[in-house]
């Protein structure tokens, strides 16, 4: 069976950096294309499909931001994996960059082993979901979900959550650092035929904090909450 190359498209607005992340990943097999704008990258997405994409957050005309929602918008493009890169550490720009659909958020000045390790990571996880789409299982280095048995296993223990906490675990351990807005927490748990109070998420991920007794679900004021990996 012949080997799947990845395609990885970089955008941004700086030669340097460009010809840099390029030449790095190149060195690693990756099939490269670049693009110094929005606009230019969001046109070489929609044609190469790539299977990830590294955008800077600050660039002239259309920014990171805008190019990620609308990269979001195109339905063939829905399992492309999208890493922010900026100078830009403040939580807010990475609250953000999540809300526009990024999987991870790298800040300048970027090492190349840390941008690449990230960089596979990622792909490891999107060809284990195009390959498990049916998978009944999470797996995290914490603790196992096996959504079939509707069971929790840590360290070898099988842990049972009533249906809310079990499924709002689920929900946040899919995708590992994405923050989730409480909307989308409240649709996705709850649904749009039930009225539950502001605190409801909040006592929730308490319960479930003291019963796996993590540390990892991390609360985003104003916002939401992540599991969060280390």
């Amino acid at each position: 069976m012949e080997a799947v190359i990845n395609k990885v498209l970089v955008v941004d607005d700086e030669p340097d950096v460009l010809e840099f992340l390029s030449y790095n990943l190149k060195k690693e097999g990756f099939l490269v294309f670049t693009a110094s704008n929005g606009k230019e990258g969001l046109s070489l997405a929609i044609k190469e499909r790539p299977h990830l994409v590294i955008l800077d957050v600050m660039m002239p005309g259309m920014d990171g931001i805008e190019t990620c929602s609308e990269i979001r918008k195109q339905p063939f493009l829905s399992d492309t994996i999208v890493i922010f890169l900026t100078a830009r550490g403040e939580d807010y720009s990475q609250i953000a960059g999540f809300e526009a659909g990024a999987d991870d958020y790298v800040t300048k000045p970027v090492k190349p082993k840390v941008l690449i390790s990230r960089v596979k990571a990622l792909l490891r996880r999107l060809t284990i979901n195009s390959t498990e789409q049916t998978s009944t299982q999470i797996s995290l280095t914490e603790f196992t979900i096996n959504r079939e048995r509707y069971v929790v296993i840590k360290d070898g223990k099988e842990i049972v959550l009533p249906r809310k906490e079990f499924e709002l675990l689920s929900l946040l351990s899919s995708k590992p650092n994405k923050v989730f807005t409480r909307d989308e927490i409240f649709s996705a748990v709850w649904g749009n035929d039930v009225i539950v109070g502001d605190r409801t998420i909040d006592v929730h991920v308490r319960k479930i904090r003291e019963k796996l007794d993590t540390q990892n679900i991390k609360t985003v004021k104003g916002v939401g909450y992540k599991y969060e990996t280390v």
